[in-house]
């Protein structure tokens, strides 16, 4: 029970601590302190629903529609390129790098939202390759495979979340926001154009 507890963890930790526009999001709200709470449950639930959806066999039926998965590679690719372009002009603005000017919560809420469903390698990586590994262990087991999985995103998020809020003085000087909007940028860009090349 515990090994495959712990091969579910290990697997959901390797595929979500990669630097992608998700975690990059959730770093840059954690810094700027701002709508943490909402931006750690959202990322975390949808994992959740992503992972859960993948153990019961919703893996099999996005590999049967890669249509839907084409029609999400040009919406995220869209979006990400957007939010890349953004970066870099927060990058070039001091005014919009101070903290005292937030972002609405709802506005928050639709980014993590968007960053968190519109990546088509989310369903690849959470919903098909997650969901294959759990369904590998077995009828009973792979719920426990799944849940370590779970505990590997609820851990994670919170961790990145919360531990960039608490180092926020630490990181709030002009220039530090400045290299955090551009390397998010650069990150957007290149996951952008990844999608865009397949």
């Amino acid at each position: 029970m515990w090994g495959t507890w712990s091969a579910g963890l290990a697997a959901g930790l390797a595929l979500i601590i990669a630097i992608g526009a998700q975690n990059a999001f959730v770093l840059r709200q954690g810094i700027r302190r701002e709508h943490v709470a909402a931006v750690v449950a959202l990322c975390t639930v949808g994992d959740i629903v992503l992972i859960l959806g993948g153990t019961a066999g919703i893996g099999a039926l996005v590999s049967r529609f890669p249509g839907a998965l084409e029609v999400l590679r040009w919406a995220g690719a869209a979006y990400l390129a957007w939010w890349a372009v953004r970066s870099f002009v927060s990058a070039v603005r001091p005014a919009s790098l101070k903290a005292d000017a937030p972002r609405s919560r709802r506005s928050v809420i639709t980014a993590t939202l968007a960053l968190t469903f519109l990546n088509p390698h989310v369903y690849l990586d959470t919903v098909v390759l997650l969901g294959s590994l759990a369904n590998q262990q077995g009828p009973g087991a792979r719920w426990i495979f799944a849940t370590g999985a779970v505990t590997g995103s609820v851990v994670w998020f919170s961790a990145l979340g919360y531990g960039a809020r608490a180092l926020s003085g630490v990181l709030s000087s002009p220039r530090t926001w400045r290299v955090v909007d551009l390397v998010i940028g650069a990150v957007m860009l290149v996951l952008a154009v990844n999608l865009v090349l397949g």
